[in-house]
C-alpha cells in the first residue's frame, strides 16, 4: 500500500504535463489510504487541491471578490436549487452555476469589500428589489439572483455579453453606455464566467 502511494506521488509532478487543467487540479484520499488525482471532479469526494490560477482563488486584494474562507471551486451542492430557479425563470443552468462560481465559489456567506452577499453576490438594495429576505439563505439568494439576472436579460435584449457586465458593475452604467465598461475588472469578469459556463455546458 505505502509503495502504491509512493509511486502516485512519484507521477503527480507529470499531470502538469499530460494534462491540461480546466480548473485546477483536484485530490481524494480514499478509504485504503490511495491518492487520487483528477483535473475534472465527477465524485463530490474530490477536493480543489491546487488551483487553476490566482483568480481561482478568494483572496483579499484581488478586485471585489469575496472576503471570505476557501470554499470548493467546482461544488454540486447548490445543484438542486440552480436548477429550480433557471427553469423557473428561464436561465441556463449551466450560466448561473457559472456566475456562481465567479462570484463567491460556492460560499454561501461570502462577503465583499463592496458589501455584495452570498452565493450569488446581491447588494442589500438589489436583494431588497428581488424579495429576498434572508440573503445568506442559499435558497433566497439564489432565486433572487437569477431573477435579477433574468431581468438583465430583458433589459438588455437578451446580450448575455452586457447582462453579465450589469451584474458585475452595475447596470446604470451598462445603460447609459449600452456597451461594456471599460473596467479590466468587469472585462475579467465576464471572460471568467463565460469560461465556466463553456465548463458546465460540457
Amino acid at each position: 500500500m505505502i509503495k502504491r502511494i509512493l509511486f502516485l506521488l512519484a507521477l503527480f509532478p507529470f499531470i502538469f504535463i499530460v494534462s491540461p487543467s480546466i480548473g485546477g487540479i483536484y485530490r481524494y484520499i480514499d478509504e485504503r489510504g490511495v491518492i487520487h488525482f483528477t483535473n475534472c471532479p465527477r465524485d463530490p469526494n474530490f477536493k480543489l487541491y491546487i488551483p487553476e490560477s490566482k483568480e481561482d482563488l478568494n483572496e483579499e486584494g484581488n478586485g471585489d471578490r469575496p472576503l471570505s474562507t476557501f470554499f470548493s471551486k467546482d461544488s454540486n451542492q447548490f445543484d438542486h436549487l440552480i436548477y429550480e430557479f433557471s427553469k423557473k425563470y428561464g436561465v441556463d443552468f449551466a450560466l448561473i452555476k457559472a456566475i456562481i462560481r465567479a462570484e463567491s465559489g460556492f460560499n454561501p456567506t461570502a462577503i465583499s469589500r463592496k458589501g455584495a452577499r452570498g452565493l450569488m453576490q446581491l447588494m442589500p438594495e438589489t436583494a431588497l428589489r428581488m424579495n429576498v429576505n434572508n440573503i445568506f439563505d442559499p435558497r433566497e439568494n439564489i432565486e433572487g439572483g437569477v431573477r435579477y439576472f433574468k431581468y438583465l436579460l430583458s433589459l438588455f435584449n437578451n446580450d448575455l455579453r452586457l447582462s453579465l457586465a450589469a451584474y458585475n458593475a452595475g447596470e446604470n452604467i451598462v445603460s447609459e453606455l449600452r456597451a461594456i465598461p471599460p473596467y479590466q475588472e468587469t472585462i475579467d469578469y465576464i471572460r471568467r464566467v463565460w469560461r465556466y459556463y463553456q465548463l458546465y455546458k460540457q
